[in-house]
């Protein structure tokens, strides 16, 4: 199978909120050899209901796969892929940026202001920006602050919920 078959899905997984629901999902994923791209757990409005936003690569035939084995879960809810409807996608990532002279602070701190993110500490040598945004505001900021020099990032992986507007 060639990797340019493989598109990204993200999974909207409903389950219950239960020791060991992220253990079997992360399992049943590993077993098959099926990568997961970025996972998202928290719980919902209802505390005995979590959500789980799973970015994963594959073609129908794989994510068929997926959607049989998770429905035969127990925990298991509901499972949605989103990438087929509308949905809203979420990004945070926390990113430490060289700012070795002053040209470089304010260079850096007019970018933040640009894409609406936020400095979270600043030192003498780096400054830590919180960015969120969809996938293309966080790889574009990420591009360009890669040209003052990224030391470290952290990123939580999408979230996702299907949109509204327009649903009947």
């Amino acid at each position: 199978m060639e990797k340019e078959d493989l598109k990204p899905h993200i999974l909207s997984v409903i389950v219950e909120n239960k020791s060991g629901v992220l253990a079997r999902i992360a399992g049943l994923f590993s077993a098959r050899g099926y990568n997961i791209d970025s996972l998202s757990v928290s719980e919902t409005e209802d505390p005995n209901i979590s959500r789980m936003t799973i970015v994963v690569k594959g073609n129908e035939k794989i994510l068929e796969q997926i959607f049989k084995q998770l429905n035969r879960l127990i925990d298991i809810i509901k499972v949605q892929d989103l990438t087929s409807e509308e949905f809203i996608e979420r990004e945070m990532v926390l990113v430490k940026v060289n700012i070795s002279n002053s040209n470089v602070r304010q260079d850096v701190m007019q970018l933040t202001n640009i894409f609406r993110a936020k400095i979270i500490d600043i030192g003498k040598k780096n400054l830590t920006i919180e960015l969120v945004g969809g996938s293309s505001k966080v790889k574009a900021m990420l591009d360009l602050l890669e040209t003052f020099g990224i030391k470290e990032i952290i990123r939580t992986g999408k979230i996702a919920i299907s949109r509204e507007f327009g649903k009947e």
